[in-house]
Protein backbone atom coordinates (compact mmCIF):
# COMPACT_ATOMS: atom_id res chain seq x y z
CA UNK A 1 0.00 0.00 0.00
CA UNK A 2 2.77 2.16 -0.87
CA UNK A 3 1.68 5.95 -0.49
CA UNK A 4 3.75 8.81 -1.71
CA UNK A 5 2.37 11.44 1.10
CA UNK A 6 2.86 8.91 3.85
CA UNK A 7 6.39 8.10 2.70
CA UNK A 8 7.18 11.64 2.59
CA UNK A 9 5.34 11.66 6.19
CA UNK A 10 7.83 9.01 7.45
CA UNK A 11 11.03 10.33 5.89
CA UNK A 12 10.00 13.10 7.90
CA UNK A 13 10.33 11.03 11.40
CA UNK A 14 13.29 9.62 9.51
CA UNK A 15 15.05 12.98 9.06
CA UNK A 16 14.22 13.30 13.06
CA UNK A 17 15.94 10.21 14.36
CA UNK A 18 19.34 11.18 12.77
CA UNK A 19 19.05 14.82 13.64
CA UNK A 20 18.25 13.59 17.38
CA UNK A 21 20.62 10.63 17.73
CA UNK A 22 17.53 8.58 18.11
CA UNK A 23 18.02 4.61 18.28
CA UNK A 24 14.45 3.59 17.17
CA UNK A 25 11.01 4.65 16.08
CA UNK A 26 8.05 3.09 17.07
CA UNK A 27 4.85 3.60 14.79
CA UNK A 28 1.73 2.35 16.01
CA UNK A 29 -1.67 3.08 16.70
CA UNK A 30 -3.27 5.42 19.56
CA UNK A 31 0.20 6.97 20.29
CA UNK A 32 2.27 9.66 18.39
CA UNK A 33 5.92 8.21 16.47
CA UNK A 34 7.66 7.66 19.09
CA UNK A 35 11.62 7.93 19.36
CA UNK A 36 14.20 6.09 21.52
CA UNK A 37 16.61 8.53 22.23
CA UNK A 38 19.12 7.57 25.74
CA UNK A 39 16.79 4.20 26.08
CA UNK A 40 13.79 6.74 26.92
CA UNK A 41 10.29 6.59 24.58
CA UNK A 42 9.94 10.25 23.67
CA UNK A 43 7.22 11.89 21.25
CA UNK A 44 8.37 13.28 17.69
CA UNK A 45 8.17 16.67 17.31
CA UNK A 46 4.81 18.47 15.98
CA UNK A 47 3.24 14.98 15.58
CA UNK A 48 -0.30 13.76 16.15
CA UNK A 49 -1.62 10.76 17.70
CA UNK A 50 -1.57 7.96 15.10
CA UNK A 51 -5.41 6.65 14.50
CA UNK A 52 -5.72 2.63 13.10
CA UNK A 53 -5.44 3.99 9.54
CA UNK A 54 -2.58 6.12 9.76
CA UNK A 55 -0.22 3.86 11.17
CA UNK A 56 -1.09 1.16 8.88
CA UNK A 57 -0.36 3.86 5.96
CA UNK A 58 2.78 5.02 7.56
CA UNK A 59 4.44 1.42 8.19
CA UNK A 60 3.35 -0.08 4.83
CA UNK A 61 4.39 2.91 2.82
CA UNK A 62 7.57 1.39 3.65
CA UNK A 63 7.07 -1.62 1.62
CA UNK A 64 7.32 -2.89 -1.73
CA UNK A 65 4.04 -5.04 -3.41
CA UNK A 66 6.23 -8.36 -2.94
CA UNK A 67 6.87 -6.92 0.60
CA UNK A 68 3.68 -6.39 1.34
CA UNK A 69 2.24 -9.58 0.03
CA UNK A 70 4.34 -11.47 2.30
CA UNK A 71 3.27 -9.37 5.32
CA UNK A 72 0.05 -10.49 4.97
CA UNK A 73 0.69 -13.51 4.20
CA UNK A 74 3.11 -13.90 7.27
CA UNK A 75 1.81 -10.77 9.72
CA UNK A 76 5.04 -9.52 9.99
CA UNK A 77 8.15 -8.77 7.78
CA UNK A 78 11.94 -8.08 8.90
CA UNK A 79 13.73 -5.47 6.22
CA UNK A 80 16.27 -2.78 6.01
CA UNK A 81 17.07 0.33 3.59
CA UNK A 82 19.55 2.74 3.00
CA UNK A 83 18.00 6.46 3.40
CA UNK A 84 19.44 9.61 1.66
CA UNK A 85 22.88 8.02 1.90
CA UNK A 86 22.88 9.43 5.87
CA UNK A 87 22.32 6.02 7.13
CA UNK A 88 20.16 2.40 7.24
CA UNK A 89 17.18 1.03 9.04
CA UNK A 90 16.36 -1.77 10.13
CA UNK A 91 12.72 -2.44 10.37
CA UNK A 92 10.32 -4.88 11.92
CA UNK A 93 6.17 -4.58 10.67
CA UNK A 94 4.14 -6.51 12.60
CA UNK A 95 0.51 -6.98 13.63
CA UNK A 96 -0.98 -6.83 17.24
CA UNK A 97 -4.48 -6.74 18.06
CA UNK A 98 -5.04 -6.68 14.50
CA UNK A 99 -3.81 -3.21 13.91
CA UNK A 100 -0.35 -2.84 11.80
CA UNK A 101 2.93 -1.59 13.61
CA UNK A 102 5.99 -1.04 13.14
CA UNK A 103 9.46 -0.51 14.83
CA UNK A 104 12.58 0.78 13.16
CA UNK A 105 16.14 0.62 14.08
CA UNK A 106 18.32 3.61 13.21
CA UNK A 107 21.93 2.09 11.73
CA UNK A 108 24.73 4.68 11.82
CA UNK A 109 25.92 4.83 8.01
CA UNK A 110 30.26 4.75 9.10
CA UNK A 111 30.46 1.90 11.02
CA UNK A 112 32.09 3.00 14.36
CA UNK A 113 35.65 1.04 15.42
CA UNK A 114 36.22 -0.89 18.76
CA UNK A 115 38.04 2.21 20.45
CA UNK A 116 34.88 4.69 19.05
CA UNK A 117 31.94 2.30 20.47
CA UNK A 118 34.28 2.28 23.67
CA UNK A 119 34.53 -1.60 23.52
CA UNK A 120 37.58 -3.10 25.28
CA UNK A 121 40.47 -2.91 23.62
CA UNK A 122 41.66 -6.91 23.79
CA UNK A 123 38.68 -7.71 21.54
CA UNK A 124 41.34 -6.64 18.62
CA UNK A 125 43.07 -9.88 19.13
CA UNK A 126 40.29 -11.71 18.06
CA UNK A 127 40.45 -10.42 14.43
CA UNK A 128 43.65 -11.11 14.61
CA UNK A 129 43.51 -15.08 14.38
CA UNK A 130 42.43 -17.20 11.45
CA UNK A 131 40.32 -19.58 13.02
CA UNK A 132 37.75 -20.02 15.81
CA UNK A 133 34.19 -18.86 17.17
CA UNK A 134 33.36 -15.67 18.65
CA UNK A 135 30.54 -14.55 19.74
CA UNK A 136 28.54 -11.48 20.98
CA UNK A 137 25.80 -11.79 23.41
CA UNK A 138 22.60 -9.66 25.32
CA UNK A 139 19.39 -8.37 24.81
CA UNK A 140 17.87 -6.98 21.76
CA UNK A 141 19.09 -3.55 21.15
CA UNK A 142 21.82 -3.15 22.83
CA UNK A 143 24.22 -3.29 20.13
CA UNK A 144 25.41 -6.83 19.45
CA UNK A 145 25.47 -6.30 15.39
CA UNK A 146 27.17 -2.94 16.02
CA UNK A 147 29.87 -4.57 18.23
CA UNK A 148 29.81 -7.23 15.23
CA UNK A 149 29.97 -4.87 12.62
CA UNK A 150 33.38 -2.87 14.10
CA UNK A 151 35.23 -6.37 14.20
CA UNK A 152 34.53 -7.32 10.62
CA UNK A 153 35.28 -3.79 9.32
CA UNK A 154 38.48 -3.88 11.08
CA UNK A 155 39.52 -7.36 9.49
CA UNK A 156 38.52 -5.76 5.88
CA UNK A 157 41.09 -3.21 6.44
CA UNK A 158 43.90 -5.03 7.45
CA UNK A 159 43.45 -8.62 6.08
CA UNK A 160 43.31 -9.92 2.24
CA UNK A 161 40.18 -12.26 3.60
CA UNK A 162 37.06 -13.49 1.93
CA UNK A 163 34.35 -12.59 4.19
CA UNK A 164 30.86 -13.82 4.38
CA UNK A 165 27.99 -12.34 5.87
CA UNK A 166 24.61 -14.21 6.49
CA UNK A 167 22.03 -11.74 7.70
CA UNK A 168 18.29 -11.53 8.16
CA UNK A 169 17.83 -8.47 7.09
CA UNK A 170 21.46 -7.17 6.11
CA UNK A 171 21.93 -4.24 8.24
CA UNK A 172 25.38 -2.56 7.79
CA UNK A 173 26.64 -2.38 4.45
CA UNK A 174 30.73 -3.03 3.99
CA UNK A 175 32.91 -1.16 1.89
CA UNK A 176 35.31 -3.34 0.43
CA UNK A 177 38.96 -2.58 1.07
CA UNK A 178 41.93 -5.00 1.41
CA UNK A 179 38.94 -7.94 2.06
CA UNK A 180 36.30 -9.21 -0.72
CA UNK A 181 32.92 -8.97 1.23
CA UNK A 182 29.74 -10.84 0.20
CA UNK A 183 26.66 -9.83 2.11
CA UNK A 184 24.08 -12.54 1.75
CA UNK A 185 19.94 -11.79 2.60
CA UNK A 186 18.13 -14.65 4.22
CA UNK A 187 14.88 -14.71 1.79
CA UNK A 188 16.87 -12.82 -0.90
CA UNK A 189 20.02 -14.57 -1.22
CA UNK A 190 19.87 -17.60 0.45
CA UNK A 191 16.87 -19.14 1.80
CA UNK A 192 18.13 -19.79 5.48
CA UNK A 193 20.89 -19.28 7.64
CA UNK A 194 22.11 -23.13 7.68
CA UNK A 195 22.18 -23.24 3.95
CA UNK A 196 24.12 -19.74 3.28
CA UNK A 197 26.50 -21.39 5.94
CA UNK A 198 26.71 -24.50 4.39
CA UNK A 199 27.20 -22.97 0.79
CA UNK A 200 30.03 -21.10 2.83
CA UNK A 201 32.56 -24.13 2.33
CA UNK A 202 32.08 -23.72 -0.99
CA UNK A 203 32.59 -20.25 -1.81
CA UNK A 204 36.14 -20.12 -0.58
CA UNK A 205 35.43 -18.33 2.29
CA UNK A 206 37.83 -17.33 4.94
CA UNK A 207 35.45 -15.64 7.57
CA UNK A 208 32.12 -15.89 8.15
CA UNK A 209 29.80 -13.86 10.07
CA UNK A 210 26.22 -15.20 11.12
CA UNK A 211 23.36 -12.61 12.17
CA UNK A 212 21.96 -15.06 14.37
CA UNK A 213 22.57 -18.87 15.51
CA UNK A 214 18.78 -19.51 15.48
CA UNK A 215 18.30 -23.70 15.31
CA UNK A 216 21.04 -26.56 15.83
CA UNK A 217 21.72 -27.14 12.43
CA UNK A 218 22.92 -23.57 11.91
CA UNK A 219 25.31 -24.04 15.32
CA UNK A 220 26.48 -27.37 14.64
CA UNK A 221 27.58 -26.01 11.09
CA UNK A 222 29.13 -23.18 12.86
CA UNK A 223 31.42 -24.88 15.10
CA UNK A 224 31.94 -27.38 12.32
CA UNK A 225 33.41 -24.29 10.19
CA UNK A 226 35.27 -23.20 12.89
CA UNK A 227 36.93 -26.50 13.77
CA UNK A 228 37.92 -26.59 9.96
CA UNK A 229 40.06 -23.68 9.70
CA UNK A 230 37.22 -20.59 9.60
CA UNK A 231 36.66 -17.64 11.87
CA UNK A 232 33.21 -17.48 12.28
CA UNK A 233 30.99 -15.10 14.28
CA UNK A 234 27.84 -14.62 15.31
CA UNK A 235 25.36 -13.51 18.33
CA UNK A 236 22.49 -14.55 20.41
CA UNK A 237 19.77 -13.56 22.94
CA UNK A 238 21.36 -14.43 25.64
CA UNK A 239 22.35 -12.02 29.32
CA UNK A 240 26.11 -13.76 29.92
CA UNK A 241 28.88 -15.99 28.66
CA UNK A 242 27.93 -19.04 30.90
CA UNK A 243 24.52 -19.01 29.92
CA UNK A 244 25.39 -18.76 26.10
CA UNK A 245 27.23 -21.90 26.51
CA UNK A 246 24.22 -23.81 28.33
CA UNK A 247 21.94 -22.40 25.57
CA UNK A 248 24.32 -23.87 22.89
CA UNK A 249 24.71 -27.46 24.45
CA UNK A 250 21.20 -27.54 25.25
CA UNK A 251 19.87 -26.60 21.66
CA UNK A 252 21.35 -30.51 21.09
CA UNK A 253 19.82 -33.96 22.02
CA UNK A 254 21.09 -35.60 25.67
CA UNK A 255 23.43 -38.20 23.14
CA UNK A 256 24.74 -35.23 21.21
CA UNK A 257 26.14 -32.65 23.79
CA UNK A 258 29.34 -34.69 24.58
CA UNK A 259 30.80 -34.25 20.89
CA UNK A 260 29.23 -30.57 21.01
CA UNK A 261 31.15 -29.68 24.00
CA UNK A 262 34.40 -31.24 22.77
CA UNK A 263 33.91 -28.99 19.50
CA UNK A 264 32.76 -26.08 21.29
CA UNK A 265 35.82 -26.11 23.90
CA UNK A 266 38.61 -26.45 20.97
CA UNK A 267 37.05 -23.78 18.82
CA UNK A 268 35.56 -21.04 21.31
CA UNK A 269 37.76 -17.89 21.23
CA UNK A 270 35.55 -15.49 23.82
CA UNK A 271 32.55 -13.93 24.08
CA UNK A 272 31.32 -10.23 24.85
CA UNK A 273 28.09 -9.71 26.13
CA UNK A 274 27.42 -5.77 25.90
CA UNK A 275 24.60 -3.48 27.62
CA UNK A 276 24.05 -0.25 26.88
CA UNK A 277 23.35 1.42 30.22
CA UNK A 278 21.55 5.19 30.67
CA UNK A 279 24.13 7.72 31.84
CA UNK A 280 23.14 10.02 34.49
CA UNK A 281 23.12 12.98 31.84
CA UNK A 282 20.75 10.98 29.54
CA UNK A 283 22.91 9.41 26.82
CA UNK A 284 23.43 5.21 26.72
CA UNK A 285 27.55 3.80 27.76
CA UNK A 286 28.81 0.42 27.26
CA UNK A 287 28.74 -2.27 30.12
CA UNK A 288 30.37 -5.44 29.18
CA UNK A 289 31.09 -8.77 30.02
CA UNK A 290 33.85 -10.25 28.49
CA UNK A 291 34.88 -14.14 28.53
CA UNK A 292 38.42 -15.31 26.71
CA UNK A 293 38.93 -18.98 26.24
CA UNK A 294 41.70 -19.85 27.85
CA UNK A 295 42.72 -23.39 29.36
CA UNK A 296 40.58 -23.27 32.39
CA UNK A 297 37.46 -22.36 30.13
CA UNK A 298 37.77 -24.46 27.77
CA UNK A 299 38.05 -27.55 30.32
CA UNK A 300 34.74 -26.52 32.56
CA UNK A 301 33.15 -26.47 29.30
CA UNK A 302 34.58 -30.43 28.51
CA UNK A 303 33.63 -31.11 32.22
CA UNK A 304 30.19 -30.00 32.07
CA UNK A 305 31.15 -26.96 34.78
CA UNK A 306 29.89 -23.97 33.14
CA UNK A 307 28.19 -22.31 36.58
CA UNK A 308 32.10 -22.15 37.32
CA UNK A 309 32.93 -19.61 34.44
CA UNK A 310 31.59 -16.63 36.13
CA UNK A 311 34.33 -17.43 38.81
CA UNK A 312 37.10 -18.01 36.00
CA UNK A 313 35.94 -14.54 34.80
CA UNK A 314 36.11 -12.80 38.06
CA UNK A 315 39.66 -14.31 38.91
CA UNK A 316 41.28 -13.78 35.84
CA UNK A 317 41.60 -9.54 34.98
CA UNK A 318 45.16 -9.94 34.30
CA UNK A 319 44.17 -11.85 31.09
CA UNK A 320 41.80 -9.30 29.95
CA UNK A 321 38.56 -10.63 31.30
CA UNK A 322 35.72 -8.70 32.37
CA UNK A 323 32.50 -9.63 34.62
CA UNK A 324 29.73 -7.33 33.79
CA UNK A 325 29.55 -6.20 37.39
CA UNK A 326 32.98 -5.11 37.93
CA UNK A 327 32.30 -3.62 34.57
CA UNK A 328 29.30 -1.50 36.30
CA UNK A 329 30.80 -0.93 39.11
CA UNK A 330 33.62 1.18 37.90
CA UNK A 331 30.97 3.46 35.54
CA UNK A 332 29.38 3.99 38.97
CA UNK A 333 32.44 4.72 40.65
CA UNK A 334 33.49 7.07 38.11
CA UNK A 335 29.94 8.85 38.09
CA UNK A 336 28.58 8.05 34.69
CA UNK A 337 26.07 5.75 35.90
CA UNK A 338 23.46 5.60 39.29
CA UNK A 339 23.69 3.07 41.53
CA UNK A 340 20.09 2.28 40.80
CA UNK A 341 20.43 1.90 36.84
CA UNK A 342 23.71 -0.21 37.59
CA UNK A 343 21.42 -2.66 39.61
CA UNK A 344 19.02 -2.80 37.27
CA UNK A 345 21.15 -3.86 34.40
CA UNK A 346 23.14 -6.35 36.94
CA UNK A 347 22.41 -10.19 36.43
CA UNK A 348 23.55 -10.10 40.14
CA UNK A 349 22.62 -7.23 41.87
CA UNK A 350 23.08 -8.62 45.49
CA UNK A 351 26.99 -9.47 44.36
CA UNK A 352 27.03 -5.40 42.83
CA UNK A 353 26.04 -4.26 46.01
CA UNK A 354 28.94 -6.00 48.37
CA UNK A 355 30.88 -4.57 45.31
CA UNK A 356 30.45 -1.18 45.45
CA UNK A 357 30.26 -1.32 49.17
CA UNK A 358 33.62 -2.70 48.95
CA UNK A 359 34.94 -0.01 46.94
CA UNK A 360 33.76 2.63 48.42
Amino acid sequence: MFDAGKRKEVDQFLEEAIKRDATDIHIVFGRPPMLRIGGRLISSENSKVLNQEDAKTLALSLLTPEQEEKFWAQKEIDLSFSFKDEARFRVNIYQQLGKVSAALRLLPKQIRTVEELNLPPVLHQFTQVSQGFFLVVGPSGHGKSTALAAMIDEINHSRQDHIITIEDPVEYLYVQDKCIIDQREVGTDVHDFHRGLRAMFREDADVCMIGEMRDPETVSTAISAAETGHLIFSTLHTNTAAQTLDRIIDVFPPHQQPQIKGQLASTLLGILSRRLVPTVDGSLINAVELLIANSAVRNLIRENKTHQIDMVIETSSEEGMISLNRSLADLVQRGFVSRESAEIFSTNPAELKMLLQKEK
